[in-house]
């Protein structure tokens, strides 16, 4: 399996606008931070974890020529906001979207010129199909196992793939996808500042969560300016560093 991370920021994204901090002013490249989204190749299926507003040049910098599925984790919108750019990928066949019956229902809103009849529209709008998922489904030969995370008072989705688990916007873990996630042999984890939030998993938040669950290797996403490469890097144990964006990982497939 190739995993590789697309956007490893927060909403805003880093540099954030009109910010003049040390992280939004660094020139290391590691500091640079498009919304978080990530792209899995296992198996003969490439699956994107998320299609934010980021997606077109994320797409383009990964040569990105073709997707099998999208899963969605929510639908605010620094993880749905492209959706309309996977146009150019559903010229031929539609593309499936998977996600939890609430994000389906709030894409279906926000992007309703997309379900009008295809006639001959052309490339006018993304040619998608909506899939709810509540349980283990296939992708191919891939099992992808969804998994109940608290985003705040909401209840959003994580994914294990193989010996992946892939967590973002987190909050609050409930202990049943605790227990699924054990066995992981990396798993990436939201860590959005270093102050509490209500609605994300903090610094040290997201590190207690990582010795609970002991992951071989973790990696952080989803990080504000308040998280500048090196300086957080510095203060993790050997087994979790903070992603970038262009990493690219390979884990064992089974």
């Amino acid at each position: 399996m190739l995993f590789t991370f697309l956007g490893t920021g927060t909403s805003m994204g880093i540099p954030k606008i009109g910010c003049r901090c040390a992280t939004c002013t660094s020139q290391d490249p590691h500091n640079k931070r498009l919304r978080a989204s990530a792209l899995v190749e296992v198996k003969g299926q490439k699956l994107l974890i998320d299609v934010g507003p980021d997606f077109r040049a994320q797409a383009l910098t990964a040569q990105l020529d073709y997707l099998d599925a999208v899963l969605l984790t929510h639908s605010h919108f620094d993880h749905i906001g492209g959706i309309d750019d996977l146009r150019p990928l559903t010229d031929l066949k539609s593309m499936p979207i998977y996600g939890d019956h609430r994000t389906l229902a709030d894409l279906r809103e926000r992007f309703s010129y997309a379900f009008t009849a295809k006639a001959s529209e052309g490339s006018t709008r993304p040619y998608i199909e909506l899939i709810s998922v509540t349980a283990p489904f296939w992708v191919g030969d891939v099992k992808i196992i969804p998994f109940a995370v608290q985003h705040g008072t909401w209840t959003i989705t994580g994914y294990r793939i193989g010996k992946l688990g892939y967590i973002t916007d987190a909050s609050e873990l409930p202990s049943s996808s605790r227990t699924l996630l054990q066995g992981l042999d990396v798993l990436v984890l939201n860590a959005l500042r270093l102050a509490p939030h209500p609605t994300h998993f903090s610094f040290a938040e997201a590190q207690a969560v990582i010795a609970d669950l002991q992951p071989r290797q973790a990696f952080l996403i989803h990080m504000n300016h308040a998280l500048e490469h090196e300086t957080a890097n510095a203060q993790l144990p050997p087994n979790v560093t903070l992603a970038y964006d262009g990493l690219t990982l390979e884990i064992d497939d089974e």
